[in-house]
């Protein structure tokens, strides 16, 4: 082996500029500081993308961003999972600093039964709970869009940057009710579901406009209800189990 050859640490293959031809890893790892820190950080949340660019681009222009995204170029919004995850984190952390108790489910459980275990971790777990009612609410999208060429895994894409994006909307209204003391949070419902209509439909640019819009709204109340209705069994059946 030539004197400035050495051997990758990852796939042990011999490399002789500056990143291993094999697998790409640098040849030499530079120390771990402070900036590899923040730049790590700054990665995992996507800042270096830009945040911000990508709120800005699906409150203008939704639909055919997406759209962008799902066919051509995913490199310039915010990885969609994580866009749901971190939008759903804020409003938990403004919704808790101001003790604004919202959620998709409200059921008084005096009894400590599993509907009240469930109700406290979806509204203590809206990342995770959005991208479980989003499964119910790609199902009714792809049952009325059936038409469309989209398959089941992209329209959950669909939704979780409509549903990161409703996540902001409460967020807005959490502050708005937290520094005014008015009851704002009831609009906020208003205002996320007309947002999701009018993106959804404007993803899905085919057919008669007004049309899709409507079936944009029916197809998300019915995930919701469906969401709401599965949470439900299951308590209950956890309650039969636990009985028994």
């Amino acid at each position: 082996m030539q004197a400035n050859t050495i051997n990758c640490g990852h796939c042990s293959a011999e490399v002789s500029y500056s990143y291993c031809q094999q697998c790409g890893q640098p040849a030499q790892l530079k120390r771990i500081d402070g900036h590899y820190i923040q730049h790590e950080v700054l990665h995992v949340l996507h800042f270096e993308k830009g945040i911000l660019y990508t709120i800005r681009e699906l409150l203008l222009r939704p639909g055919k961003n997406i759209r962008t995204f799902v066919i051509e170029n995913r490199s310039r919004l915010v990885k969609p999972i994580i866009f749901i995850i971190l939008s759903s984190l804020l409003y938990t952390i403004i919704s808790h600093f101001f003790h604004i108790d919202e959620g998709y489910i409200t059921v008084r459980d005096k009894d400590n039964h599993a509907t009240g275990s469930i109700n406290a971790w979806v509204q203590s777990h809206y990342g995770y709970a959005n991208i479980i009612m989003g499964i119910f609410i790609a199902l009714w999208l792809q049952l009325f869009f059936r038409k469309s060429n989209y398959n089941f895994f992209e329209i959950l894409i669909l939704l979780c940057f409509v549903m990161g994006m409703d996540m902001l909307i409460f967020s807005l209204f959490a502050v708005i009710e937290g520094i005014t003391a008015y009851k704002t949070m009831a609009f906020s419902a208003v205002f996320s579901l007309g947002y999701s209509a009018w993106a959804i439909g404007d993803f899905f640019n085919s057919g008669k406009k007004i049309g899709r819009y409507f079936k944009a709204i029916a197809a998300y109340l019915l995930g919701m209800l469906t969401f709401s209705i599965a949470v439900l069994v299951l308590s209950l059946m956890i309650d039969t189990i636990i009985k028994h």
